[in-house]
């Protein structure tokens, strides 16, 4: 309340632009952006490949939220989220996933939730993913999320849109209790959905007005498209389409851009997802993208001229120099006339 909120801390000192945006677009859905990501896989398949001749089994879902959840902690502003025109920024790193226990049309849906720190390799990412999904795939556990839906969806009808529209008047107030937040899928960092894993392309997901979730990325099933190589030679490629929805109020189109770059970046060098980022807080060099360097022009060290000792001997040797070439060219122009006679 009053600005304070268990999930995030409000923005200061921002710019007006950044500070009015929120006020001419109040609802999430009207600042939303789409934009394609278009992945490369040979990249990919190269590192998968090699750690399970490791003994690791890794997959594409794990190289995908590896990179998010690294991209969320260098670039902070992405980790923001908007309520009642105010911008957070949010205490916590969270991925939220929708998953079914059976690949089945009547197969239960579970909304998973996982935290991260931002700083974890891709192991611990893998780590904290694959055992929540073990923990909650099983028939007779309940997640804590469908609990507490299930507590709502008992009520009648009028009572239910009773509840969530004072759990909205809660939220707004930053009056929402903790353990709500935490169980909630929609007060998150990003939702992913990996669509790949049921043989279907990507989607542009629309962002949900409630909770605080700025972010959307759907996985779509790779497929083979024609590229062009260094601008030269047409080739084919296998590439994986990421479709992402972004809150464009948390940042300007260039941060975005650069963002985006990143992302592109990292998965393009999984091998860089292998280390751990340091604990306090820093961030490597390689994963900043290094400033241009200015091209240099060249200083032509220009000769020094040093000064006559006599000048009367050098105006002497510049005259004699012009009479021989002088005579040289009488003496030629006279041999000519000879032969022409």
């Amino acid at each position: 309340m009053f600005g304070f909120r268990s999930d995030g801390k409000k923005v200061k000192h921002m710019n007006i632009i950044d500070k009015a945006e929120p006020f001419f677009m109040p609802q999430r859905i009207d600042a939303v952006n789409y934009t394609l990501v278009k992945v490369p896989c040979a990249k990919l398949d190269e590192f998968i490949a090699r750690e399970r001749r490791a003994g690791i089994s890794y997959s594409y879902m794990h190289l995908v939220i590896a990179t998010i959840v690294r991209v969320l902690y260098i670039r902070k502003k992405l980790n923001r989220f908007i309520m009642r025109g105010s911008i957070y920024q949010r205490n916590t790193i969270s991925i939220s996933m929708d998953i079914k226990k059976k690949l089945e049309e009547e197969g239960e849906s579970l909304t998973l939730k996982f935290f991260f720190t931002g700083r974890e390799s891709i192991d611990e990412v893998k780590k904290i993913v694959d055992e929540e999904i073990a923990k909650y795939v099983k028939d007779d556990v309940v997640h804590g999320t469908t609990k507490v839906a299930g507590k709502f969806c008992k009520l009648p009808d009028f009572l239910f849109r009773w509840a969530l529209a004072f759990a909205r008047f809660l939220d707004r107030h930053g009056m929402l209790p903790k353990s709500l937040i935490k169980a909630s899928p929609f007060h998150t960092s990003c939702f992913v959905t990996n669509l790949k894993s049921i043989k279907l392309n990507y989607i542009y997901h629309h962002l949900y007005n409630f909770g605080t979730t700025t972010i959307f990325a759907s996985m779509g099933k790779e497929q083979m498209e024609p590229y062009v190589e260094n601008n030269k030679e047409l080739k084919i490629g296998k590439f994986m389409n990421i479709g992402m929805s972004l809150d464009e109020r948390i940042a300007d189109g260039l941060y975005m851009g650069k963002s985006l770059k990143l992302v592109l970046d990292l998965l393009a060098n999984p091998d860089t997802l292998k280390e751990k980022l340091p604990d306090d807080g820093s961030i490597p060099k390689k994963l900043i993208k290094r400033k241009l360097k200015k091209n240099k022009v060249k200083k032509v060290k220009k000769k020094k001229i040093k000064p006559l000792k006599n000048k009367e001997k050098h105006d002497e040797k510049l005259r004699k120099s012009s009479l021989r070439k002088q005579k040289k060219m009488l003496k030629e122009k006279e041999k000519e006339e000879e032969k022409a006679t």
